[in-house]
């Protein structure tokens, strides 16, 4: 199965996540691109996509949530799964992305579930309102994102794919008319 992963990002931080869930899938078995939103044109090849963007007071980055609205049809025709990444350390608020905003993606994906990791964050790499917001919100240098955790929740993604191919295996062998 060819499965999609479209990680927006802007720092490279979740890009980075998108890069491992791809590496994973592969040694798996699974047959993975990994595109930004904004080159992604056509889903037809693909069996399932994973969708993820880094986090920003509280929301999706406008490549990520644009991709959703423009491509939510072929979406819903394929087993899709969403993550954000962002929030960082102890300085995390308690609801870091805003609830409205992943109820809509989801719904609009038809997604499987929607996951939060932790994200990372480089002081030196942002720009100057960047840097004060970060300093704003208590945000701390360092990297957030829950590796292993990510590899578990990519072990049930390729998981629940396997048994969706079985499942569509067995209901062919059902409809096949043998008399």
């Amino acid at each position: 199965m060819r499965v999609l992963i479209v990680p927006a990002s802007r720092h490279g931080g979740t890009a980075e996540i998108g890069r491992a869930m791809a590496t994973s899938l592969r040694q798996r078995g699974f047959d993975v691109d990994v595109s930004q939103p904004e080159h992604m044109f056509d889903l037809s090849p693909y069996g399932a996509a994973i969708l993820g963007s880094g986090l920003y007071l509280g929301d999706w980055l406008g490549p990520a949530k644009a991709f959703v609205e423009d491509h939510s049809v072929g979406l819903r025709r394929i087993p899709c799964w969403l993550f954000s990444s962002g929030p960082l350390g102890a300085a995390a608020p308690k609801e870091p992305v805003n609830p409205e905003v992943i109820e809509r993606l989801i719904e609009q994906a038809g997604a499987e579930e929607h996951r939060l990791f932790g994200g990372r964050l480089e002081v030196d790499r942002l720009g100057r309102t960047e840097r004060f917001i970060a300093r704003w919100v208590g945000a701390e240098d360092g990297d957030y994102r829950p590796w292993d955790e990510i590899e578990v929740w990519v072990g049930s993604i390729a998981d629940a794919l396997r048994q969706a191919d079985a499942d569509a295996d067995t209901s062919a062998d059902a409809d096949v008319d043998v008399g």
